[in-house]
């Protein structure tokens, strides 16, 4: 899943540069930018005004009934299951849609509509028994033909869904997105309304967890999933959409045809898109948020002392990455060079000045905790730092750049004010360890969106990857040449081989050895440079019951209750 953090003003500026090639000493560029996250640090443990002073559960209420208010950090792309991609609009449609399972708050795989599963002795066969009473909002019946319909639309080439590498695993996945079979011959069929059998082209343990993704999700028609409007909206989750101004705000209600609704607690969802993680805590100190998708890290100390019991912080199954334009004239057979900017990234450095928030620095692609597996990482990762520095000159040398002759990058990534600070960190070191002259390239995201597929514009991009499912394929296969995530534009047939033969393991332990040899043959290529694995952390109001961290970083709204406390107490 892409993760970005989104800014929503369309009057926005769409894009901006900055230029490091004027810059006479960038170790003065660095100084300041520690000095810089200093004092953001200083200046937001100075106590504030703050009107949630008399805030009580009346304030999370509209039209006489309970509100839970949430930010999230950019207005989704699309509700449609099979068009969405992004982690905003993942996180609406959770509320929205149910899949065949789903989650508990602290990420354990339950029964969603289908009411329990079972799976044949080769463990390539799913049979799904659907719940009676799981419906549509309109009232139809929820049937196995509509999770048939959805998936066939989801592979289907013409559809050209973002999100179709998701329903690989399933018989006749892959020969479908290559043009090769219709999408009729996908492996899944409904041998009753309610019974599904998924056929895969392997065993998959990780299944169950893969159709918590909303790519999985039913759909009751082409035309209602994308439709945005809440005249002709129908969806079978807990909540229906009820009303969306683009850059204002989304409504949802509660759906009175949801087989579970008894266990809803909250009638009304209200999602705020706010681009600035700064602006989205100054709306939460003023009342005006229960919980957060973010919180800045310049706010950090001051919320440890001021709000302990209010942060949850947690790691989590993402990692952000840099990738390299292997299609340019620089980087596509120049293996040093690309091994040089790997060096060059003093992510320690980055962890202690502007990532202090439970981020960690990164030398391999699948983060730490990933299920069945043991990160890879590169042979230089404990490197004294006048050794990585010195390798990385001597690698920019042999590459064939030198400070008479410097390399000029362009780096492009989505505005935000932290993916800047540290792009800025990165584009200063790169210039005084190596001399490289960097331009900055921030755009609005629906325009990066588009950037970041078009490799004549930039050189470096910076991207992000967060867990569709616990399992270090949903990494690695990102990579693939195929891939329509593969923005690097890598390809290796070794490294697709060794994908291919773990897909084909039923022993846990030897596709936990080929996934490993993998990533380790990737990380020696340098297509991408990781950076620092992610952490989730979030602000929530006191009268908000039922949260708790997963692995994932999912905060289902229906796992949520609002109590009629007193905020005051207890602070």
């Amino acid at each position: 899943m892409r993760q970005n953090r989104v800014p929503v003003s369309p009057l926005a500026s769409h894009t901006s540069r900055t230029s490091f090639a004027s810059l006479a000493a960038s170790h003065t560029i660095w100084a300041r930018l520690r000095v810089i996250a200093a004092v953001l640090v200083v200046l937001a443990a100075i106590p504030a005004c703050d009107s949630t002073t008399n805030t009580s559960v009346q304030t999370t209420r509209t039209s006489g009934e309970p509100t839970l208010r949430r930010g999230i950090g950019g207005e989704p792309a699309s509700l449609d299951p099979g068009h969405a991609a992004d982690t905003f609009s993942f996180e609406v449609i959770r509320d929205l849609y149910e899949g065949l399972t789903s989650e508990s708050p602290d990420g354990t795989v339950i029964p969603g509509v289908a009411s329990s599963w079972s799976v044949d002795t080769t463990g390539s066969v799913y049979t799904f028994q659907l719940r009676p009473d799981a419906k549509w909002s309109n009232g139809s019946v929820v049937r196995a033909k509509d999770f048939v319909e959805a998936w066939r639309r989801v592979v289907d080439p013409r559809l050209a869904s973002p999100v179709a590498d998701t329903l690989r695993p399933i018989a006749g996945a892959a020969a479908i997105l290559a043009g090769r079979l219709p999408p009729s011959s996908l492996g899944v069929t409904a041998a009753r309304d309610d019974l599904l059998i998924v056929k895969l082209d392997r065993p998959a343990p990780y299944f169950p967890q893969l159709l918590t993704h909303s790519a999985t999700f039913p759909i009751f028609s082409a035309e209602s999933a994308k439709s945005h409007s809440q005249k002709n909206w129908v969806s079978n989750g807990p909540y229906v959409l009820s009303l969306w101004t683009p850059g204002s705000r989304l409504m949802l209600r509660q759906n009175s045809q949801y087989w579970d609704r008894k266990n809803v607690r909250i009638p009304n969802v209200v999602y705020i898109p706010i681009s600035d993680e700064n602006a989205e805590y100054l709306q939460y100190r003023a009342g005006q948020l229960d919980v957060t998708q973010s919180v800045p890290t310049s706010a950090l100390n001051s919320v440890r002392m001021e709000r302990p019991k209010e942060l949850f912080v947690g790691p989590f199954l993402a990692t952000a990455y840099y990738a390299l334009n292997l299609r340019s004239q620089y980087f596509a057979t120049n293996l040093n060079l690309r091994k040089s900017l790997a060096l060059a990234i003093d992510r320690k450095a980055l962890e202690s000045t502007i990532l202090p928030f439970g981020q960690t620095p990164a030398y391999g692609f699948v983060p730490p905790g990933t299920w069945n597996y043991s990160p890879q990482t590169w042979d230089w990762n404990n490197a004294p730092d006048d050794e990585r520095i010195a390798e990385a000159r001597r690698a920019y040398a042999l590459a064939g750049f030198s400070a008479a002759k410097p390399l000029r990058l362009r780096i492009l990534f989505n505005s935000n004010n932290s993916i800047k600070q540290v792009a800025i960190a990165i584009a200063s070191m790169w210039k005084q360890t190596l001399g490289v002259e960097s331009e900055l390239t921030d755009e609005e995201y629906r325009v990066f969106l588009d950037s970041r597929r078009d490799t004549t514009k930039w050189e470096v991009a910076r991207l992000g990857w967060t867990a569709d499912y616990n399992d270090a394929g949903n990494f690695l296969d990102t990579l693939r040449r195929d891939s329509p995530n593969n923005d690097a534009r890598y390809s290796r047939n070794g490294y697709d081989d060794l994908l291919d033969r773990a897909a084909l393991m039923v022993d846990p332990l030897d596709r936990r050895h080929l996934l490993q040899e993998a990533e380790k043959m990737m990380l020696s290529d340098y297509p991408i440079l990781p950076i620092y694995f992610l952490s989730s952390k979030r602000l929530i109001r006191p009268n908000i019951s039922g949260a708790k961290l997963n692995p994932l970083n999912r905060l289902y709204s229906k796992h949520l209750g609002i109590m009629n406390i007193d905020l005051n107490q207890g602070r």
